[in-house]
């Protein structure tokens, strides 16, 4: 029988585990698909024979989460639209778990979404949870030149892409305050000054919801037009301000039921939207608690 210790022993790691495994993937549901996965291995084990249990256990998470990438990239390219991460919303009033708060930002999600599923892990590993090379290539079977290799360019991939700032907290509440007081007020004039020229709207309705769009919008013009659109054919809508993988963001609600988080990215001085993060598909939002009565 299995004791004790082996479950409190993963009890006390799972926030940790969680958090490695959800930034490789960007879901939820296959998020706790793994650490399942993760729970069934470790509780074959004998804890007491196993000198570093945390190293132990991110071993065997992050191996499980590399063998479900091809289950979840068989999903996306049948997926309805632009395919986004799910939201981790904090629950308002509620203490932000520490190891939750390090989550990577939807924008920079996105971003990881570009890297093969070996560069994402290494990059998560090093850049977000601080492993050593030497840490991860035991954890991948893999030579320490070799994951310096990866990790090299992965960090140049995202770099190029997207350098890691994140704008701070003030700046991106007011800026999004701003933007939906635009939005349903229906100004156009002060949404196009905030909005960069190059700016992109992406939904993710996954074909279940007509927020969603069947692909990005790009363009100042179109995409004021279009959030303008959508906020008149959705009135009567409850906009909470929510943090949403540790930034500033919206949570709308219909009925008391989630309706849609979005999310802003700003540029590096926080003055301009470079791009709008909208994930309504249901199925995405079904970790997000109801709006309470009243």
């Amino acid at each position: 029988m299995m004791s004790d210790t082996a479950a409190e022993i993963f009890a006390d790691h799972r926030e940790l585990l969680f958090s490695v495994v959800y930034n490789m993937l960007g879901t939820v549901g296959d998020t706790e698909d793994v650490l399942q996965e993760t729970w069934l291995a470790w509780s074959a084990q004998d804890p007491d024979r196993i000198e570093n249990r945390r190293a132990y256990l991110v071993r065997i998470a992050v191996n499980q989460a590399l063998a479900h990438q091809n289950t979840l990239r068989r999903r996306k390219e049948t997926y309805m639209g632009p395919w986004l991460p799910e939201p981790l919303v904090a629950e308002p009033d509620a203490a932000e778990s520490a190891l939750r708060g390090e989550s990577v930002s939807l924008a920079m999600l996105v971003i990881l979404e570009t890297l093969t599923p070996l560069e994402r892990a290494v990059f998560v590993l090093h850049e977000v949870f601080a492993y050593q090379h030497t840490e991860i290539a035991a954890m991948l079977d893999r030579s320490p030149a070799a994951v310096r290799q990866v990790s090299h360019r992965a960090r140049e991939h995202v770099q190029a892409r997207r350098p890691r700032t994140r704008i701070d907290q003030r700046t991106h509440r007011a800026a999004t305050e701003r933007f939906i007081e635009a939005a349903f007020g229906g100004d156009l004039a002060a949404l196009m000054q905030m909005l960069a020229p190059e700016v992109t709207l992406w939904s993710d309705g996954g074909g279940k919801s007509a927020a969603g769009g069947p692909r990005p919008i790009r363009g100042r013009d179109k995409v004021a037009r279009t959030i303008l659109a959508n906020a008149r054919g959705n009135q009567g809508l409850d906009v909470h301000y929510r943090r949403v993988n540790g930034d500033p963001s919206v949570v709308i609600f219909a009925e008391d039921a989630p309706f849609a988080v979005m999310v802003l990215d700003l540029d590096a001085d926080g003055e301009q939207v470079r791009d709008i993060y909208v994930v309504s598909n249901p199925d995405k939002l079904t970790t997000i608690p109801d709006q309470p009565a009243g």
